[in-house]
């Protein structure tokens, strides 16, 4: 079941993932059944599933979002501030 928004700009979504997230679960889920049938390791699969479950949308927002903006916030960019009174 597709769900596309009414204003024709928002991304396209299936069920609580934007497509490109069910794109990327689905390969991740692909790799890491093949991970485990070779080699055994559970390693991937998790990663999957952690990612499945950051990347869930509800209204418009992801827990994957907030963390990204955060560490942009925190770690990656330099915060300007300037004290004192403005002259005017």
């Amino acid at each position: 079941m597709f769900i596309y928004p009414d204003n024709l700009k928002a991304k396209a979504t299936l069920w609580l993932w934007e497509l490109r997230d069910v794109a990327i679960i689905g390969v991740g889920f692909l790799f890491s059944v093949l991970a485990i049938a070779q080699t055994g390791i559970l390693f991937p699969l998790v990663v999957t599933v952690l990612y499945a479950f950051l990347s869930i949308r509800m209204e418009g927002a992801s827990i994957l979002d907030f963390l990204r903006y955060a560490v942009c916030f925190l770690i990656l960019k330099q915060q300007y501030y300037e004290w004192g009174e403005t002259v005017e």
